[in-house]
C-alpha cells in the first residue's frame, strides 16, 4: 500500500462494495472530551471487534507513548520503520471537533488531524515539514479535488506549533465548514460554493472518523510532489531524532460536539448507507443496529423519522485520499 494512502484511510467503502448495504454500520457520534492519561480505551486495529463503547480509538499502525508514567499526553512516534496512525471508533455526521496538540518540526515529516469518511470525503488540518509558524487546511470530496477548486490554504502567523499547544478546530455543519485556531476562525467554506455546473455539491457530507497521524512524506519511493510538499527528504541524523530515537507529535485532547442534521430518537446507535435513486446516490440513515463485527450481515432496524438522504456521486478519480499537490 502507498505510504501516504496508508495514513489517510476510511473504512469499508459502500460505493465500491457488492451492494450499498454491504458495509457494517458506523457507530454513532457521542459528545466527548477525550484525553490520553492512559491508553485503556485505545485498541490495536487487528483486535478491535467493533465495540465503540469499549474503545475510543484504534491504532492502525505505529507506536504511541505517554509523556509520563503517571498520566499525561499521547506521543505519536515516527522512525525509520514508519509513522503512527489512529482512528476514532465513532463517526460524526456534522459537528465540531477540536484537537489540542503540538506538531513535529522536521523536513519530510507530516503531522495531521483530519476527518475521513468511508467514501473518502475528507477535511484536513496538516503541518508538513519544518514550517512551525503555519498550518494547512484542505478538503476533498470522495477522494479527489473537485475540478477548478483550489482547496489547500496556508494559515500563517502561528506561534511555534512544535513548542506550543494550540487548539485546532474543524466546525463541520450542513451548509458551512470552518477551520479555527485557538478559537479564531481562519477559513470558512460554504456548501453553496462547492456546487458544480451540473448542480452537484462537492461538499463533504458523509459520516466521518477523526484521524490523527504523523507520517513520512520525505522517504524513498514517495511521489516527488509529496516529498516537496512535505519539506524534503527526512534527515535521519537530525539531533532530535538521535536524542529521542524517533520523531514525534503530541496530542493532549480531542473534544467532540455532535450536530446530526436530523433529530435522533431513542434507540439510535449507528449510521448506515442505503439505496436512494441509485447505488451512486445513497442515503444516510440513523438506525438501531449492532456495530460488532460478529453482527455484520444481520441487518439493521431503521428508526422511523430519523432517516435522511445525502447526494453522493461516484468520483471519477478513485483512490486519492490525501492532499498532495494544490
Amino acid at each position: 500500500m502507498d505510504t501516504a494512502v496508508q495514513f489517510c484511510l476510511g473504512g469499508c467503502n459502500p460505493l465500491w462494495s457488492a451492494s450499498i448495504s454491504s458495509c457494517s454500520p458506523n457507530p454513532i457520534c457521542q459528545d466527548a472530551n477525550l484525553t490520553f492519561s492512559n491508553f485503556n480505551r485505545i485498541q490495536d486495529v487487528s483486535l478491535y471487534d467493533g465495540d465503540a463503547s469499549a474503545y475510543d480509538w484504534v491504532i492502525n499502525t505505529g507506536k504511541i507513548l505517554n509523556t509520563n508514567s503517571s498520566g499525561g499526553d499521547m506521543i505519536m512516534t515516527l522512525d525509520e520503520t514508519g509513522g503512527t496512525h489512529l482512528s476514532s471508533t465513532r463517526y460524526m455526521h456534522y459537528g465540531k471537533i477540536t484537537a489540542r496538540m503540538k506538531t513535529g518540526r522536521w523536513g519530510g515529516v507530516v503531522t495531521a488531524f483530519i476527518m475521513m469518511s468511508d467514501v473518502r470525503d475528507e477535511i484536513d488540518w496538516e503541518w508538513p515539514g519544518d514550517a512551525v509558524t503555519e498550518g494547512q487546511t484542505n478538503y476533498f470530496w470522495q477522494g479527489y479535488v473537485p475540478e477548478g477548486t483550489s482547496n489547500g490554504h496556508v494559515e500563517t502567523g502561528l506561534t511555534d506549533t512544535y513548542a506550543n499547544f494550540h487548539d485546532y478546530t474543524i466546525d463541520w455543519q450542513l451548509k458551512t465548514l470552518t477551520w479555527s485556531i485557538d478559537g479564531k476562525v481562519v477559513r470558512t467554506l460554504n456548501e453553496a460554493d462547492t456546487v458544480d455546473k451540473k448542480g452537484v455539491s462537492h461538499f463533504p457530507n458523509t459520516p466521518s472518523k477523526v484521524e490523527l497521524s504523523i507520517w513520512p512524506a520525505g522517504i524513498d519511493g514517495m511521489a516527488a510532489g509529496t516529498v516537496q510538499w512535505g519539506g524534503g527528504m527526512i534527515n535521519w541524523n537530525d539531533p532530535d531524532y538521535k536524542a529521542a530515537g524517533h520523531f514525534y507529535a503530541i496530542v493532549r485532547s480531542i473534544t467532540i460536539e455532535c450536530s446530526d442534521s436530523t433529530e435522533r430518537k431513542v434507540g439510535v446507535t449507528a449510521y448506515t448507507y442505503s439505496s436512494n435513486t441509485s447505488s451512486q446516490t445513497p442515503g444516510i440513515k440513523l438506525v438501531n443496529a449492532s456495530t460488532l463485527l460478529s453482527a455484520v450481515g444481520n441487518g439493521a432496524e431503521t428508526i422511523e423519522g430519523n432517516s435522511y438522504s445525502v447526494r453522493v456521486t461516484m468520483a471519477t478519480v478513485v483512490g486519492l485520499v490525501i492532499s498532495l499537490l494544490w
